[in-house]
């Protein structure tokens, strides 16, 4: 994974509660076994009028023009603005899947679904919580003013708006090194390959029989 230390990108809005897994990624686009192609299968329920399949293509589609993803404005956004439990419904792992290979690197909301933040930060996507009072303000400038962008600097935990006020953000320790680092969990645990050997050797030496 690319590591997110700092990250600088124009801001979409998502003004919607309770924003569940199938709606991130519909059930039907889950048919494949690898970890990729699922980005441009994102919100495609609300992106489109037409149901959507697997491997059909975008031309085909009929996109839905009201839905702030298919606005020019947003055209290339990388940090997604949103309200209340995001991520809830099942644990799927292909919803932040979809949403870094669509273009995100970085979540903003008042709360995440547990497992689904857990997951984004093992996946190179930062989920950042601030407060509803926050999220509104923000979500009303982002709408009013064209090409709002957010600074979010991960070593210090901060969260920058264009006029330079800043607000700090909490992360557990261990998923914020994970995506400083670029890591997942069995990259990390291989940071210790020889340790792990050496281990192992001896062991084996104490333990033959295993």
């Amino acid at each position: 994974m690319e590591p997110l230390v700092c990250h600088e990108g124009l801001v979409v809005p998502l003004d919607r509660d309770n924003v569940d897994t199938d709606a991130i990624i519909p059930k039907q686009f889950m048919k494949s076994i690898a970890r990729t192609g699922f980005g441009p299968y994102l919100f495609d329920e609300w992106r489109y009028r037409d149901p959507g399949h697997y491997g059909k293509p975008a031309a085909e589609r009929t996109p839905e023009p009201g839905f702030a993803l298919n606005q020019q404005r947003y055209a290339g956004a990388s940090v997604l603005l949103t309200r209340r439990n995001f991520g809830c419904g099942s644990s799927r792992e292909h919803a932040p899947w979809a949403l870094h290979q669509f273009g995100f690197r970085v979540l903003v909301a008042e709360s995440f679904a547990d497992i689904f933040f857990n997951n984004c930060c093992k996946n190179g996507l930062l989920p950042v919580r601030l407060d509803a009072a926050l999220i509104g303000r923000l979500m009303e400038t982002v709408e009013a003013a064209h090409g709002y962008r957010l600074r979010v600097d991960l070593a210090a935990q901060t969260l920058t708006a264009p006029d330079g006020e800043c607000w700090r953000f909490d992360i557990p320790p261990a998923l914020r090194t994970l995506l400083l680092e670029g890591l997942d969990e069995t990259g990390a645990t291989l940071a210790f390959a020889d340790a792990i050997r050496a281990f192992e050797a001896v062991q084996l030496e104490r333990s033959p029989w295993l």
